[in-house]
């Protein structure tokens, strides 16, 4: 259960979180992971926090453990000749390499990623930037809510059109990991027939920009431009958080089918006039709220929600993270893992979000998850490995 990229060699010269995501997924699909860090510091994402955790002389920072999983760590100080030397002996034997380094940084230090496929022609390179690499803004530095707020997506989230919010986490970041390692795998897949590597490239903007789905159309095509507007779908009414006599409760009424279930439960008539259609509904949204919360004004939570259960409207509750890591449908789904850190000793991760099956539906997904490594754990290892292969 070493999971389908067993065999794989990834030198992950990456910090903080966009290029470790990207690494941390091909971890968890079996690929080896050679983090390599900073001597002294390590990853940016070591000192962050807090929180911390752990002994004061070996604290922890649970940021760096959230994406470092399944990795090895090595300290390289590649502006040293001998330690640049022993990178480019990794380079040579592997099939990816990860940075996501400011522009002409990797020429500047003698690693021009052009040197690299010189040396390695079967090397795939994932290079993420902030803004891009090239355009009047190429190599502009770029973090996570910067992006943001430039790609657009802080003007779609939050109340209304004056505030503005930032995603609760860094998801300019993670995705961006999530293309490049979507790009990796496709370019690997291109190297089984052509033999050789190549370059992906993405960027925070990029993977901002791919996720504006329809608000993007709405723009270029119909010419609206979106704009926040709290927890209620522009397109689909009712469809948000309403609230009920205790706490409130999420529906998504996605069809006029699932309208009239909603009617029928609840005493509404489908036929109100204003609220026939779902572009009606859409039109008169705050009318559309009032209604449905005058439904729910006499029931609790979660009684409503087993109402809704019952008379077949997707519905449920707006959970809090420890609420979410408690459900026994989150742990059903190996969404926690058990690791043994070297210095914390047995701790719980978030685990994988995908599942493998055989044909046989035998599950074959990976579970031997190697924890975060301290700062150059695996260096003597790595370094005994590469004389080996001489």
């Amino acid at each position: 259960m070493t999971g389908p990229l067993d065999g794989v060699l990834v030198v992950d010269l990456s910090r903080a979180l966009a290029g470790p995501h990207a690494t941390m997924m091909l971890g968890d699909l079996g690929a080896r992971i050679v983090k390599v860090e900073a001597p002294g510091h390590g990853d940016d994402t070591r000192g962050w926090g807090p929180p911390f955790v752990g002994s004061p002389e070996e604290r922890q920072s649970t940021y760096f453990l959230s994406a470092n999983r399944n990795k090895e760590s090595i300290a390289l100080d590649l502006k040293a000749d001998a330690d640049r030397e022993l990178l480019l002996q990794l380079v040579d034997r592997a099939d990816v390499l990860v940075e996501n380094f400011r522009t002409g940084v990797l020429e500047r230090l003698g690693l021009g990623i052009d040197s690299l496929l010189e040396r390695n022609p079967r090397l795939v390179v994932l290079s993420i930037t902030g803004f891009g690499h090239d355009g009047p803004e190429g190599g502009r530095a770029g973090y996570d809510q910067i992006a943001q707020g430039e790609a657009g997506l802080m003007s779609l989230t939050g109340s209304g059109p004056d505030d503005p919010q930032r995603v609760g986490v860094p998801i300019g970041d993670l995705l961006a990991g999530m293309y490049g390692a979507y790009g990796v795998l496709a370019a690997l897949h291109e190297r089984s027939t052509t033999g050789r590597g190549q370059v992906v490239r993405t960027s925070l903007l990029s993977a901002v920009v791919g996720v504006h789905a329809f608000q993007g159309t709405r723009w270029t095509v119909a010419g609206e431009v979106g704009r926040a507007q709290g927890n209620h779908h522009p397109s689909i009414s009712p469809y948000g958080l309403f609230r009920c006599r205790e706490g409130a409760v999420q529906i998504a009424v996605g069809s006029e089918g699932l309208w009239r279930r909603l009617c029928d439960g609840f005493g509404i008539d489908p036929a109100t006039p204003g609220l026939e259609t779902n572009g009606d509904r859409v039109n008169a949204r705050e009318r559309t709220i009032e209604v449905v919360e005058a439904a729910f004004a006499d029931w609790d939570a979660e009684a409503l929600l087993a109402r809704l259960a019952e008379v077949g409207v997707p519905a449920g509750k707006v959970r809090t993270l420890d609420e979410v890591y408690e459900w026994e449908q989150t742990r059903s789904q190996g969404l926690l893992v058990e690791v043994d850190h070297a210095s914390l000793g047995p701790v719980t991760l978030p685990g994988p979000p995908l599942r493998f099956f055989d044909p046989s539906g035998s599950e074959t997904t990976r579970r031997d998850h190697a924890a975060p490594p301290l700062l150059d754990q695996h260096g003597a290892a790595v370094r005994g490995w590469l004389e080996e292969q001489e």
